[in-house]
């Protein structure tokens, strides 16, 4: 059953002006500026924004989250503006970008912050990332940041069953959301 764009950014984003906003700053001044490709400007909504969904529906009520390696600001804005009661965290090193998220974010309670995963000295109930290193990597990188009985949450694609052979405990969730594409979320849970 196909579902309308329209119907999806009602279900799952409480401000429906806000995320469309931020998909026609994706689409002008983050094509022009070299944060998506040119081609991606038609696909903002079905690669990028509905594609960040399904690790919204993971996230417990009221909890901190960093986006590591935010870019765009993709998942992490998404994450905000679908679930206003988790506070998102965007971690960037270079300043262009961090330009962009900044501007992105104008208005809203998600923070910036200019760095490298590696040198920010806090933690988070949830570290995210969406194309930034491979499984392993990621979890070297970013692994201080989580608190103890959080989680490192990958968005990855076809290859997540491949990378979780390095992190043998890590969890796959496969959501699937009526009229997004199947979400693949790989977990790694900090014990206490």
């Amino acid at each position: 059953m196909d579902v309308s764009r329209e119907t999806l950014i009602e279900q799952y984003f409480p401000d429906t002006a806000r995320i469309m906003a931020y998909a026609e700053f994706l689409a002008g001044p983050g094509v022009e500026r070299g944060l998506l490709g040119p081609r991606e400007a038609d696909r903002i909504w079905e690669r990028h924004i509905f594609n960040c969904l399904p690790v919204t529906t993971l996230l417990k009520e009221g909890s901190i989250l960093f986006d590591v390696g935010s870019g765009a600001g993709l998942p992490g804005i998404v994450i905000a503006l679908a679930r206003p009661d988790v506070h998102v965290v965007l971690i960037e090193p270079l300043e262009r970008r961090v330009e962009f998220l900044k501007e992105a974010v104008a208005g809203l309670n998600i923070e910036v912050i200019r760095g490298k995963a590696q040198d920010v000295r806090a933690t988070a109930h949830y570290v995210t990332a969406r194309a930034v290193a491979p499984l392993e990597k990621l979890k070297k990188m970013t692994w201080h940041l989580v608190k103890t009985g959080g989680s490192l949450m990958a968005i990855k694609g076809k290859s997540a069953e491949i990378e979780m052979k390095s992190l043998p405990l890590s969890i796959l969730h496969e959501v699937e959301l009526a009229g997004i594409e199947p979400g693949r979320i790989v977990e790694v849970r900090k014990g206490a």
